[in-house]
Order: structure tokens, then C-alpha cells, then sequence
């Protein structure tokens, strides 16, 4: 049962609303006909706390202003979170407010917020589901509050227009790293236990067992044996626009690079992608570098070389 809406602002009776009014009316009504002292104290107390609701409701709504969204890092088709950052000019006031946020390719959960915080900017997480990669846009936040009894519902519309980039979604890489398409391993020599490299002044924790005599008795003093060995520095990738049409054998190529480029996160290992288009070569270095390339990638048939771009990266 609405009461009164606008474009910002809506207010709505619940359930246990309309019977409480019911309630009150029946009230009125009996001390009007019986002229009762009592009933018209026992009215005047149940029209104030049904005003009071509406007024405490209503200034819950306001003072809080969106400061931005926080994206992090949102796969396509894999439930992530979408940090919402709210300015309180309420000073920790009651809240009790229910948030809706509206996406415009996905679906968000609604999440609550009691009180914000008393200095600083509140952080708010949404549980966020996005269908495909690439740009978004995050359109309206509704605040929904039944502060404090629950007779009025209130909900108060801050129109919102900020772009979010959903990341490829990151598929499980294949058991055997050399099926991967566009892959390449780089090492890096480090001392270590395997060949032996040269030799070195004694340190303080050298084992005894890598003390080199020969060294020692031409120096006149202790040196230990240094050795080399090969472990992994990083993941290259490397993908060429020019051989892809547009369609879904791309992107799922853009998402087993995506979970290469995961995987090598969760390793801690460092990743490059190379990229390859119409408008020449480019490489970018690190992990969320990697993803928004990826999210941000067009394929460019060498046909249709001339005509298609890619997007640039951020």
C-alpha cells in the first residue's frame, strides 16, 4: 500500500503497518463515541509513535552520499564483490537500512548496513555476479529501511552512473602447462644446489660441507663454493588478435589466458602478456595489468584489420 512516491523518495505501509493503523482508527473512533479520557490518551500515544516511526524512518534515508565503487577484481560468470564506499555526514546514526544495487549485465545481492562508521567512509560489499566480460555500468543504489518498528517502509533511489570492468572468467588450466596456447616459462639462475658457479668469502651461516679448499689455501682465508640453478621467474603470454575471429573460440581463449594469469597469481609467480594487433605489438606486466587487457581485448581478423580496433587499456 503506497502512500506517496517520487522519483527519489517512496514511502509504503507493511503489513504490520496497515493493522496498527487499523488498530489506531478503532481507537479514535471509540473515544469519540464514548468520550472516554483514557481512550483518547491511549490514541494520542499510538498516532505519536506511528509519526515518530515516520520521522525516525525518513531520517535514516538521509545523509549518505557515494563517495565511489571500488571494482577490485570482478570475473565474468563467478560470484566476486563490489565494494560500494558511502560518506556518513550522520555521525555513527542508526541506520538500519537494506541496500539494492543495480547492475546493468549481472545480478547483486542486497547487503545491510546497521551504522556507519563515525569518521572516515563506510565500505559496503555487495555480492556480485556479472554475465560477460568488459565494460558495465552500475545505474541506481536503493536504500530500504523499516526503522525503528516497522510499520513504514521507506526507500530513497541515489541515481548512480559508474563504469566497472568485469575480468574474463578464469578457466581451469589443463593438467599439462605445455598444452596451453600462448605460454612460455622464463628462468632466472640463483644460487642454489645444483652446478657449481664460482666462490665467495665465508659468511656468517655457511655450511661447513661448501667450504672450497683450494680457493682457501690460495687466499689465505675461508671461501665456500656458490652454486646455480634454474627456477621459474615468471609467465609469459602472448596472444594475437589478428588470428581470431570474433566468437567463442576467443573467448575462451581470453579465458584460459585469464586462468593462466590466476594461476601464476596463486603461485605468486610474475606474469607478462604480449599482445598482438592491428596497431602493432604491446606488452603489459602484472596480474590485474594482465586481467583488464584481456577484459578489454577485441579480436581483429586480418581481413578485417583495417576496420576493427581494440580497446585501449587502462
Amino acid at each position: 500500500m503506497k502512500l506517496w512516491s517520487d522519483r527519489r523518495l517512496r514511502l509504503s505501509l507493511t503489513g504490520l503497518g496497515v493493522q496498527y493503523l487499523l488498530a489506531l482508527l478503532a481507537v479514535g473512533a471509540f473515544s469519540v463515541n464514548t468520550g472516554n479520557n483514557l481512550l483518547y490518551l491511549v490514541f494520542s500515544l499510538l498516532l505519536g509513535a506511528f509519526l515518530v516511526s515516520g520521522a525516525l524512518s525518513r531520517r535514516a534515508l538521509q545523509g549518505l552520499r557515494v563517495v565511489g565503487v571500488e571494482e577490485g577484481n570482478l570475473f565474468a560468470r563467478v560470484r566476486g564483490g563490489l565494494r560500494l564506499r558511502l560518506a556518513d555526514a550522520g555521525r555513527g546514526r542508526i541506520r538500519g537500512l537494506e541496500l539494492a544495487l543495480t547492475l546493468e549485465d549481472g545480478e547483486v545481492q542486497p547487503t545491510f548496513l546497521g551504522a556507519a562508521e563515525r569518521g572516515g567512509d563506510t565500505v559496503v560489499v555487495f555480492q556480485t555476479r556479472a554475465a560477460h566480460r568488459g565494460w558495465t555500468r552500475v545505474r541506481r543504489l536503493e536504500l530500504r529501511t523499516r526503522f525503528p518498528f516497522g510499520l513504514l517502509e521507506k526507500s530513497r533511489f541515489l541515481d548512480l552512473d559508474h563504469r566497472v570492468l568485469v575480468l574474463p572468467h578464469p578457466r581451469t588450466p589443463p593438467a599439462a602447462p605445455t598444452a596451453w596456447r600462448g605460454e612460455g616459462h622464463r628462468t632466472l639462475s640463483q644460487e642454489g644446489a645444483s652446478s657449481a658457479e664460482g666462490a665467495r668469502p665465508l659468511r656468517a651461516g655457511d655450511p661447513p660441507g661448501r667450504v672450497h679448499w683450494k680457493r682457501t689455501a690460495q687466499r689465505r682465508e675461508p671461501w665456500v663454493r656458490t652454486f646455480e640453478e634454474e627456477r621459474p621467474l615468471g609467465l609469459h603470454l602472448r596472444l594475437d588478435l589478428s588470428a581470431w575471429p570474433p566468437g567463442a573460440a576467443f573467448e575462451g581463449e581470453l579465458e584460459r589466458l585469464s586462468g593462466a594469469v590466476l594461476q601464476a597469481c596463486l603461485q605468486k609467480r610474475d606474469v607478462s602478456l604480449e599482445l598482438h594487433g592491428a596497431a602493432g605489438a604491446r606488452e603489459v606486466r602484472g596480474h590485474t595489468a594482465c586481467w583488464r587487457a584481456l577484459a578489454q581485448a577485441r579480436a581483429q581478423p586480418a581481413e578485417n584489420s583495417r576496420s576493427a580496433a581494440e580497446a585501449p587499456l587502462d
